[in-house]
């Protein structure tokens, strides 16, 4: 359940305060907003068709879905025109008639899809995985692409994090399935900076998971993805004292190696630059950095993030020497054509590498001219967490 509020003041419920419609479940703080929405708000003309649907959430996701679908198929409608789906072959779905997304590394021709097919096809291979009790690898194809193996990113991964979650939002609180599909939720509202909206979900899914008694680990990625949200909605101290400590959680539980520890550094270290801690970025970013480079590999996302991060904090310092300025410049120069050829032109790190690199460049001339201007325009930037 992420419908945490009531239906007509808005007040927070969490998971279990309240009253519920006792025919389609919509959640009330009291008898009196209930009352109210029956004989003013119109719900007496939608009961019977939200119980029809599902009930309340069930509608809810439903009809968030298919604004998300529009809204992605809008934005993507320039790449793809004039092309066909990869999975059905049609420009138009035959059945919803939605457009076609892409919002992967893929490009020239390839993975220009509808969101429905791929929710589809990902609903299709995880029941498969779940009947010949295979590992849950399938459930990747929720959020990853098929074709270039990168994760959808903006308003295609909230689509799909809508069609996750109304897929398999009926399912127990117990079941892994449930959990992930509210992870992916959270996610693709983050993706599309829902930020409001994937703190709310991320929240009551961390409830939930601290009430069932979960694994540390599942209990360590619902708060580093809370921290993220923190971050997003300008609770910078929060943001940065919780990264800070998923930091500590994810090298005490996985070790320094670990891809979830290495996320978990670029986050902290993108807190402190946003609260101009440089010398502390810096010195972490320095630290992890190698590592990443030498686990991961040159190409790796995770390690393109942490030398964008490690650029930026070179140069935003009000106390960058001439020398980190041209290690800044060199850094975003020497990495850009990897991180366009990795990622693609579309993804965000892409755009903002090539951003930051015009910046770099404008406070390196700038240096010995006094330009404030440029100064507070890089100062304006908010660093990017993993």
């Amino acid at each position: 359940m992420i419908l945490t509020q009531c239906a007509v003041c808005a007040t927070e419920l969490g998971l279990t305060l309240g009253k519920k419609c006792g025919r389609c479940s919509t959640r009330y703080c009291g008898p009196e907003c209930q009352k109210q929405h029956w004989e003013s708000g119109g719900h007496d003309k939608l009961c019977k068709q939200i119980k029809k649907a599902g009930g309340a959430e069930q509608y809810n996701a439903n009809n968030r879905y298919t604004e998300a679908v529009t809204v992605a198929a809008e934005a993507c409608a320039e790449d793809t025109k004039g092309q066909t789906c990869f999975i059905c072959t049609q420009a138009l779905h035959w059945k919803t008639k939605e457009g076609l997304v892409r919002g992967c590394s893929c490009r020239g021709t390839a993975g220009f899809v509808h969101v429905s097919c791929l929710a589809e096809q990902a609903k299709i291979l995880v029941a498969d995985a779940q009947e010949r009790n295979l590992d849950n690898d399938k459930w990747e194809r929720w959020h990853t692409c098929s074709l270039c193996e990168q994760q959808y990113h903006g308003v295609v991964a909230c689509a799909l994090g809508w069609a996750c979650w109304k897929t398999y939002l009926g399912r127990p609180e117990t079941d892994w399935i449930g959990c992930y599909a509210m992870t992916n939720l959270g996610n693709g509202l983050a993706a599309a900076n829902h930020n409001e909206e994937a703190l709310s979900v991320r929240e009551a899914h961390l409830a939930t998971l601290l009430r069932l008694d979960t694994s540390k680990e599942d209990i360590l990625i619902m708060q580093t993805n809370i921290a993220n949200s923190y971050q997003k909605l300008g609770r910078l101290e929060e943001a940065m004292c919780m990264r800070r400590d998923m930091y500590s959680g994810w090298f005490k539980l996985k070790g320094e190696e670990h891809r979830d520890t290495l996320a978990a550094a670029i986050n902290y270290g993108s807190s402190l630059m946003t609260l101009k801690r440089f010398k502390e970025a810096k010195a972490l970013l320095r630290k992890t950095m190698p590592v990443a480079q030498r686990v991961h590999g040159e190409s790796n996302e995770l390690t393109l993030r942490m030398r964008v991060n490690y650029a930026q904090s070179l140069y935003c310092d009000d106390g960058a020497t001439l020398d980190d300025l041209r290690e800044a410049v060199t850094t975003f120069e020497d990495m850009e054509p990897t991180v366009r050829r990795v990622l693609g032109g579309a993804h965000p790190l892409t755009v903002a590498t090539e951003l930051r690199l015009q910046l770099a460049r404008a406070v390196r001339a700038a240096r010995d001219g006094g330009v404030s201007a440029i100064r507070d325009a890089v100062e304006a930037m908010t660093p990017g967490g993993a």
